[in-house]
């Protein structure tokens, strides 16, 4: 992905639009004016269904490098896992989605 391509994107792109990335569950999000602060983007992590497209309707916003390091720190908890599967026992099951069709991505 190219920088020109972002900086097209956060001129040209609606607020909250989103683009698809060569990673899956990983897209590039445009972030409204807020207060003082200009539009920017910002990488979205959300799981992805079968089709490539989010299944949740707002995913992991993580905006600088820093938020970065602090997530992964927190994913890569050993504790978590096996609070998840403890989670997956007590909660009621769900249905996976499956992934579908090719579409159109953007080069990471």
């Amino acid at each position: 992905m190219s920088e020109e391509r972002l900086e097209e994107f956060l001129r040209t792109g609606g607020d909250w639009e989103k683009l698809k990335t060569s990673v899956p569950g990983v897209f590039i999000q445009k972030l409204p004016p807020y207060r003082a602060s200009p539009s920017r983007l910002a990488v979205e992590v959300n799981p992805v269904d079968a089709s490539g497209n989010p299944t949740k309707r707002r995913g992991l916003l993580i905006r600088f490098a820093d938020e970065y390091e602090a997530f992964r720190e927190i994913l890569n908890d050993e504790k978590l896992p096996r609070l998840l599967e403890m989670l997956e026992r007590v909660n009621p099951g769900a249905g996976r989605r499956e992934r579908k069709k090719e579409e159109e991505i953007i080069e990471i």
